[in-house]
């Protein structure tokens, strides 16, 4: 069955200038995001991350290409129509962006009343997204008296507002902390599951992307370095900037010596036990952990391990052979390869 893309981009760039000279923010750019589905875009900073995400709802215009949302190009618009499409787009912003002079209740009917929306149909509204995000005893608090992660629920209550098909996140949680995050990441979950919005989500993270997304674009240097299934991507990363996010920084400069190596990863398939001790134990091959970032998820193993490998041929490839049987995905290689 053929797909359903409810966003499509083609060849498109962004340009600004200024004193400096010209700056490339994008360049042929080409990406489809399908109706339905937690699509993530990931990059460094600067590598043209927001200015993506500011070029699908039009707040950019594009110097070239095009942006189709829900079989309508953008670029085509009338301004009426084009503001008709951006109510379809709802958007929530690293630092919340909340009127500091509303209760969290009128932030969330503001866009309402902007859409000229009858104010007890607005007030209506915002209550039922108040309990939907979890706040229903907090409408009249301004956000001086809300937490970081309330504040950020009344932002994707208010985003959620005008009933829009798209939520766009750019770097939704980075002011919150680990705890506050996955509770925002498990509210957007859950929207996308009950309502079926569309989520797209900008982040310089790769936690989130696993967490939250199905499909995820790299960004680089104002190009798409690779885009696939988060799995695919996470498990057998083929662009240079994938491997970086991937493996962090600072993690991998122990990876000079030794010719065999090997990159577990725990993708919820096997319990959280301690698998490298065991093949240790079992196979007697001694092994250096060169970087680990693992989780346990109800009892579940997520996360990646990577291992620097016995010498002997005959060691790496026993205790190869064991972890091969773990329910881990299990690529080797040399240092080349993961570095």
């Amino acid at each position: 069955m053929e797909q359903d893309v409810i966003v499509s981009i083609r060849g498109l760039n962004k340009t600004f200038h200024g004193r400096a000279g010209t700056v490339t923010a994008l360049d042929g750019i080409d990406l489809d995001i399908a109706r339905g589905e937690i699509f993530g875009i990931i990059g460094l900073s600067g590598a043209g991350k927001s200015t993506l995400v500011r070029c699908i709802n039009f707040l950019e215009k594009p110097t070239q290409g095009t942006v189709t949302v829900d079989g309508q190009e953008l670029g085509a618009l009338g301004k009426k129509a084009l503001l008709e499409a951006r109510r379809g787009m709802g958007m929530i912003f690293q630092q919340f962006n909340l009127l500091q002079q509303r209760t969290a209740l009128e932030n969330i009917c503001f866009p309402l009343e902007i859409a000229g929306t009858h104010k007890a149909d607005a007030v209506r509204r915002a209550r039922e997204l108040l309990k939907v995000v979890g706040l229903s005893d907090r409408a009249d608090n301004y956000p001086s008296q809300l937490s970081g992660g309330q504040q950020q629920r009344v932002a994707i209550a208010r985003a959620l507002a005008t009933k829009p098909k798209i939520l766009l996140c750019d770097e939704a949680t980075s002011a919150l902390d680990p705890t506050t995050t996955r509770a925002i990441l498990a509210l957007l979950k859950e929207i996308n599951r009950a309502l079926g919005i569309t989520i797209i989500v900008i982040t310089h993270e790769m936690a989130v992307i696993e967490e939250i997304c199905q499909r995820v674009a790299i960004i680089d240097a104002s190009r798409i370095a690779e885009v696939g299934a988060v799995e695919q991507v996470f498990t057998r990363p083929q662009s240079a900037m994938a491997k970086q996010l991937i493996y962090p920084d600072g993690k991998r400069d122990g990876l000079a010596t030794g010719r065999h190596y090997c990159r577990i990863v725990f993708d919820g398939n096997s319990s959280f036990e301690p698998v490298v001790s065991n093949m240790v134990l079992e196979c007697k091959a001694p092994v250096n952990i060169m970087f680990a970032n693992t989780k346990d998820i109800d009892g579940k193993a997520y996360g990646q391990m990577l291992l620097q490998l016995p010498e002997d041929e005959r060691a790496a490839r026993r205790a190869l052979a064991y972890l091969q049987t773990q329910n881990v995905h299990v690529e080797e290689g040399d240092a080349d390869d993961f570095t």
